[in-house]
Order: C-alpha cells, then structure tokens, then sequence
C-alpha cells in the first residue's frame, strides 16, 4: 500500500498503453469483472461487454452497461442496458449463432448484500435488442462458462448467494431449455478460470470455503485442474478426472478461452491472491495481477508456456480470440486501477512443453466474501 506513490507513473503508462491496443480502441469509460464476449452477424464481427464495474469499485460502481463495437469502426457504441435489478458483477457472457448469451451475475446492496441472479438474455448486437430467455434452474455467479457445438453454453460450478456449488448447468440455445449435465468433481469453487476444445474442457483454480471452528469462514486458494470430456453422444455426460496442474499458484480470475485453432485452452493474467470485488484480498492485502499466459492441449495432456503478457491484469470474465491474436476487455492492472482499454497479444511459440504437478499449497484467507 505505501508504494503506491512509486506506482503511479507506471499506471499511467499502463493505461496508456492497453488504450492503444493496435486496431481495437478502449472502451468508452474504464470497465472491469465485465462478461464479454465476440458474435458474428453476416459480415460483420462485433465484440460486447456488458455489466461490471467502474473505477470507483464501490457497490454504486455496478453496471448495467452494455458496449459494441464492430470491427472497423473507430469507436465503441453504448447499447441499451442490460435488463434486470441493477448493476451486476461476475455474469458471464457467449456467443452463439449471431446473438450474444448474456448469464446471471450478483448484484450488490449498500448494506454489502449479495444476491445471485438468475436472469437470462440473448442479445442481437445489431439491432441493439434483447430478448428474456430460460432463467437458471439455479442462480450462479462467477462461474466457467463455454459453448459447445455452438448450441449448449455449459456453466461449470460457481457461487449461489452464500455457498458455493458443483454443478454443471447447460442451456440448450435451440430450445431454449436447462439441464444439468455431470457434476464438476473437483472442490466447488468461484472464481475459476476455463474453457473447451475439442469437446474437451479445461477448468482451473478458483476459491474454496472453509468453515473456522468458532463457526466463521474463510477463503482459500484451490489450486487444481480439472479436464471434462463431454460425451458426443449425450451433452449431458461429462467424464471428468483430475490433471496436473499448471505449475504456477493458484490464480484467481483469468481470462480464458478455448482455441479450437490451436487446439488448447488459453489462460492469461489473473491473482494469486483472492480479493473481494475492489481488488483488495480476502487477507486485506492489495492483490496484484499477473502477465503469465499458458495453455493446455487436452488431446496431449501437455501444458504450454505461452510468454507473457504486455502488462499484468486481473479481474476477468472471458478471453476473446480474434484471428491469431488474444483480446482482454477492460479490467484491472497494478495499483486496482480499472482499465478502459484492451490488451491485445498473440501467444508465443512454446518454449516449455511438459507435464506438471501440485506444487503450490493453497493460500488461506479470511473474511466475508
């Protein structure tokens, strides 16, 4: 906290720079926890952000924002906001077909409250409309979300009001349907990190819940990587088993994405330590964010290093792929200043190709979350 006069000159080059992603312009106003995500239209390519929160990252912060910008326009547009009981934090957005999925959220009271919701919204970008779809059988929010067979969206585990939960909740974009599909087997967990390839999905990381014996509770970093293998026959059968993990500590709120061109799913950036909404850790330390970027090739079990970020950031709720390069949307760098811009990077040859194992313990914080 008191290097935080030093830092200053580094956060405005920080901004500076992810303002000045080359050929995607920042967002209107500085944007972070924001679900994102890239839908074609015809011709057209457009990337979104909905909700979040502002720089001031106090519950009056929350959005209810939406952003479009269409690649070749010089500028982002404000779209109607997203329907529902306010500002929210920790949804997730898809896309699918020409529409955009947009999925739950917390919204959060002046008195600290939280409440998950369970609204659902398909969006057309291009005519700036929405649409109420199916709500969740069961409200979640900072959970994995990825699509499969650009039809089911697969929400993987996640927080519901006070706890956390296992499950793996599909929505049927053709049918406008839910089902529940195999249990996530690993410890329930917010805040992870994930996506899928080949049929195959790649979940890591997160935060757990403990119960203290004085009957409070604290926080703990999970570090543990999860490959699901969903079954070509019958959406609903996952065959999930344990991985090693990628070697670095437990991080909390990657961006990540699956890569059906490269094969593997991309992680980027991302906390080693746990924090509430405004940055600060669960242990009321300031959380600092990372440039790592890595993936893994589920066909081969191998993880990659992938270089390194062109700034550290955190605080993420999807990774866009665009061509042969990585788009962050918003979010925060060091200090928790919240980001308008938009890191854009294209993942490094492999250096280092190799199997890993546990080799971090789990970092314990405690607080209210």
């Amino acid at each position: 906290m008191g290097s935080l006069g030093l830092a200053v000159p580094l956060l405005a080059g920080w901004l500076a720079a992810i303002a000045a992603g080359p050929g995607i312009p920042p967002l209107p106003e500085p944007i972070t926890n924001n679900a994102v995500a890239r839908v074609q239209v015809g011709e057209d390519t457009y990337l979104t952000s909905f909700l979040g929160l502002g720089p001031g990252k106090t519950w009056r912060d929350t959005s209810v924002a939406a952003y479009r910008l269409r690649l070749g326009d010089p500028a982002w547009q404000r779209m109607r906001d997203v329907p529902g009981p306010g500002g929210r934090l920790a949804a997730t957005a898809v896309g699918i077909g020409s529409e955009v999925i947009i999925i739950g959220g917390y919204t959060v009271a002046a008195d600290g409250a939280e409440v998950s919701v369970n609204l659902v919204h398909r969006f057309d970008p291009e005519r700036d409309e929405y649409r109420p779809a199916a709500p969740m059988p069961v409200a979640v929010d900072d959970a994995v979300s990825f699509v499969y067979r650009d039809r089911f969206v697969y929400l993987v585990s996640g927080w519901h009001d006070d706890h956390n939960v296992d499950l793996v909740q599909v929505y049927d974009a053709d049918t406008d349907r839910w089902f529940q599909a195999t249990p996530f087997p690993g410890e329930p967990v917010f805040g992870h990190a994930g996506g899928a390839a080949g049929g195959m999905a790649v979940i890591c990381d997160g935060v757990g819940v403990r119960q203290n014996p004085d009957g409070g509770r604290r926080f703990v970093a999970v570090p543990a990587c999860y490959l699901g293998a969903i079954d070509p026959g019958d959406p609903a059968r996952i065959d999930w088993r344990k991985i090693p993990h990628h070697g670095g500590p437990a991080t909390y709120r990657m961006a990540a994405t699956g890569s059906e061109r490269l094969g593997m799913v991309v992680f980027a950036g991302g906390s080693g330590n746990p924090y509430n909404y405004d940055g600060i850790g669960y242990d009321g330390l300031a959380s600092s964010p990372s440039d790592r970027i890595f993936g893994h090739r589920p066909g081969s079990g191998a993880w990659v290093e992938l270089g390194q970020l062109p700034w550290p950031s955190m605080d993420h709720r999807g990774l866009l792929e665009l061509g042969e390069r990585f788009l962050i949307v918003g979010g925060m760098g060091p200090g928790q200043a919240v980001a308008e811009g938009v890191t854009v990077f294209t993942p490094g040859e492999p250096v280092v190709e190799k199997k890993r194992r546990l080799n971090r313990p789990a970092q314990s914080t405690e607080s209210d979350r």
